[in-house]
């Protein structure tokens, strides 16, 4: 990678027409790549699937035979009240084999869920889980599952990404678990949301465990193993229900999703959703939306928790819309098109950077920079926006491909690099999925090198990389946005450019009766339509809270923190306890001492009952299962492919897919010759 950032940047030139002579060379190299490939061994590639016949739901190879093995459902309920969200996610994992299994499955959650409740259900038996330090957790699994117990175990992976695994599922038996989590509810521009990944896009690592595969060498060592079951990813994902219920407390104007069909029905002030259908639900993020009665629209809330003598608050404040001419901006699009964005996230990234660029004012600057596992700019620096060179982007950015690797940080590097004129503000939007691995040099970077420029991540596809989206605008100073199909490019695109015109409220502070820690404890700048949202633990409940800033004006509001409109939440607790976590891993990120964070991580993570990344919850049944000399093999539950996403992204092609594209240039050439003659 650092050679990479070495390099010079690459700026776009148009290339000219391949000259006559050059025809046969063309079509004799291409003949000789198509030869190379036809006798070439075929290359395992954990992108593709193997050209076994397509199988029925999930299976296991035992030898060169498929055969039915251990499956999985899954099913959703969501409890909503006000701004707290109560989400139960409950898998049953069915084994169809003869021999006793273990099923794992990669769960990717919310990056702001507070992860803190485990049980798991064999007939009549329930077992209910336990908070422990990670390495421990991880003992008393594999010690369970090699004595033939039932057991279960949620680990962290990253911040939105875990893993869950039962150990000791019996041929014919299921097995459930309940995984629950808390989630603060989302309110922007004048309407509540709900986000719940039910897939992820492979990270760009280049390792079986980013393409959405388990690492074999987590298997516990101790335990008799039979032979790797192996889940092709064109096998059935696992099937979704969901169903939310709601109670708002005011009236609505509309309750709807943009990423599913949802069934809704009211009674009195209760809402509920439900999935319309089943099939193919779980290849896109899940997002639900609800808008208030104009009329009734909040302009602040408080919700307030006790829990072992400790107090707990979470603010939301509106800031009034404020008038004022759009000042002039310095638009750097930074544009995504590596493997992962291949189908069509990469037209929708398209269409999100030509609208963005058909919206440049006269007297705006603006650049586009494109990466894959190279970077190139248009410019050599920002440039005017007139017409002509407003024309040379939109061509630019027609002509992108996906391909290639995720290197994002010399591209970033790079965006951040410049200076606008005085009186500009410098804002970079960048489009991308990201399906990258190394999300924290990225924040680090960012907050190291960005300046006076804020950045506006734009998440691209049905499955973006959440947390990282929301660290970056974060440490950028920014917004996030995302972009969910192409349909939705114009609205989302418009609504985001005029936001980045009208900044509503910088240099925010809250004063609070009596000490208290905030989360986050530098509240960023926010956009006409954003909202401030903090959750705080405090000294006591009585009093007021003083929450100011500037819009360009000094501006200030009081908030009462008990009576009139405060409402008690149980569950504030643990989302105060996540965002402190959350908090403590930026600082080591910008390096304050790995032993000091991580000793407070693992004591607010214990105390509140949260799976971090060094604690796991973990639960056994005390009752073997499996009789003693029997083997238990190992399935991985695949994750469904991203809607709208080829499998072979990440720059990885099969073999065949190389061998049948070389076969078409030499083709092409050919029929170039002959129409030539």
């Amino acid at each position: 990678m650092h050679a990479r950032e070495t390099r010079k940047p690459r700026l776009f030139r148009p290339r000219p027409a391949p000259a006559q002579p050059l025809v046969w060379l063309y079509l004799v190299a291409t003949l000789v790549l198509a030869l190379v490939f036809a006798l070439a061994p075929a290359r395992a590639s954990e992108f593709d699937p193997e050209p076994d016949p397509e199988p029925e739901g999930l299976q296991m190879k035992i030898g060169d035979e498929w055969v039915a093995t251990l499956a999985m459902d899954t099913t959703v309920d969501m409890q909503v009240r006000g701004l707290l969200a109560e989400v139960t996610v409950r898998q049953t994992y069915r084994n169809d084999a003869s021999e006793w299994r273990e099923g794992r499955y990669l769960l990717p959650l919310p990056e702001n869920g507070a992860v803190g409740a485990l049980t798991l259900r064999v007939g009549d038996r329930l077992i209910v889980g336990e908070i422990r330090e990670k390495a421990e957790a991880e003992a008393i699994y594999q010690a369970a599952a090699a004595s033939g117990q039932r057991a279960s175990l949620v680990s962290q992976n990253r911040p939105n990404l875990f893993q869950t695994r039962v150990a000791n599922i019996g041929p014919g038996e299921e097995v459930e678990i309940e995984v629950r989590y808390w989630q603060p509810v989302a309110f922007r521009d004048g309407a509540f949301s709900l986000h719940l990944p039910l897939t992820l896009t492979p990270r760009y690592e280049g390792t079986r465990e980013a393409a959405g595969l388990l690492d074999p060498a987590s298997r516990p060592a101790a335990l008799p193993v039979a032979d790797e079951a192996i889940v092709r990813s064109g096998a059935l994902p696992p099937t979704v229900a969901l169903s939310v219920e709601i109670e708002p407390g005011l009236p609505l104007k509309s309750l709807t999703s943009p990423s599913h069909a949802i069934t809704v029905s009211a009674e009195g002030s209760t809402y509920r959703a439900t999935l319309a259908n089943l099939v193919d639900a779980s290849d896109r993020d899940f997002l639900l939306r609800w808008e208030p009665v104009p009329s009734r629209a909040p302009r602040s809330a408080v919700f307030t928790d006790t829990l072992d003598g400790e107090s707990f608050a979470m603010l939301m404040l509106v800031p009034p819309t404020l008038p004022g001419a759009p000042l002039p901006r310095e638009l750097i699009l930074v544009i995504d098109n590596s493997g992962s964005m291949s189908g069509a996230s990469m037209e929708q990234a398209i269409e999100a950077a030509d609208r963005a660029l058909s919206r440049l004012r006269p007297g705006d600057r603006f650049n586009v920079v494109r990466f894959d596992d190279s970077f190139e700019l248009l410019f050599p620096d920002a440039v005017a926006a007139e017409p002509g060179n407003v024309a040379r982007a939109r061509s630019f950015v027609r002509s992108l491909q996906a391909e290639g690797g995720t290197e994002m940080l010399p591209a970033l590097r790079a965006a951040l690099a410049g200076r606008a004129p005085a009186g500009y503000l410098r804002q970079v939007v960048l489009a991308t999925d990201a399906a990258i691995g190394n999300e924290d040099e990225l924040l680090r970077l960012i907050e190291a090198e960005r300046g006076e420029s804020r950045l506006f991540p734009v998440g691209i596809g049905s499955a973006p990389n959440g947390h990282f989206l929301r660290k970056a605008a974060e440490a950028g100073r920014g917004t996030q946005t995302l972009v969910r199909n192409v349909e939705e490019v114009t609205e989302v695109m418009d609504g985001l450019l005029a936001k980045l015109d009208r900044p509503a409220m910088r240099d925010i502070t809250l004063a609070w009766p009596g000490a208290a820690e905030m989360h986050p404890a530098r509240v960023p700048d926010l956009y006409e339509g954003e909202v401030l949202q903090v959750v705080a633990r405090v000294e006591n409940l009585q009093g007021t809270v003083a929450v100011s800033g500037l819009r360009p004006q000094p501006w200030t509001r009081q908030l009462k923190l008990s009576g009139g409109s405060a409402v008690p939440a149980p569950g504030i607790g643990r989302l105060w306890a996540r965002a402190r976590i959350d908090t403590l891993e930026d600082a080591m990120r910008r390096g304050e001492k790995e032993s000091e964070m991580r000793a407070q991580i693992v004591d607010t993570a214990l105390r509140h009952g949260l799976v971090s990344r060094y604690t796991s919850l973990v639960a056994v049944d005390k009752t073997p299962a499996r009789p003693a000399g029997e083997a238990m093999g190992s399935s991985q539950v695949m994750n469904a492919t991203p809607e709208g996403s080829l499998q072979f992204a990440q720059g990885s092609m099969g073999w065949l897919r190389e061998l049948l594209l070389a076969l078409a240039m030499a083709l092409a050439s050919f029929l170039l010759l002959r129409g030539r003659a």
